[in-house]
């Protein structure tokens, strides 16, 4: 058996609207957004009287999603540290191939994003940066050279 593609990474969210804008001006485009009303989501995440939004947004060529979630009920859980260093376990990024990371960088940073560390260059093949959006979400990008 074999896995056939990554369909989508999960975040949950407390202002989706904030960070939808952060996800499109990045380059995803929004393909839904509501209520979530099917009964069987309970069942698969293992919680009880579920109310919540979600908005899926996918990368341009449509190989990649990410889902948002907004929980109305249960409350959602803040993470400690508020601003998990890179070294915190779990999941701490999602990497996004981009065109020119110096304009990509300038747009988000204009919706109030900012660089975790610096933008370097890794030998002559990519350069790279992280860049921490609302709600602390961070993302990185990666602009391959020529």
């Amino acid at each position: 058996m074999a896995i056939h593609r990554m369909d989508n990474v999960l975040i949950v969210v407390d202002d989706l609207d904030a960070v939808i804008a952060f996800f499109v001006e990045l380059g995803m485009e929004l393909e839904g957004r509501g209520p979530l009303d099917w009964p069987g989501a309970e069942r698969v995440i293992g919680l009880q009287d579920v109310r919540q939004d979600v908005a899926m947004l996918r990368v341009p060529n449509g190989q990649g999603r990410v889902e948002l979630a907004k929980f109305h009920r249960p409350k959602a859980v803040a993470p400690e540290p508020a601003h998990a260093p890179a070294n915190t376990l779990g999941l701490r990024r999602v990497m996004f191939a981009v065109d020119d990371i110096d304009d990509v960088v300038a747009r988000l940073r204009a919706r109030g994003a900012e660089l975790v560390g610096e933008i370097v260059q890794y030998e002559n093949i990519y350069r790279l940066c992280y860049v921490r959006g609302p709600e602390d979400i961070v993302v990185g990008l990666a602009e391959e050279l020529g």
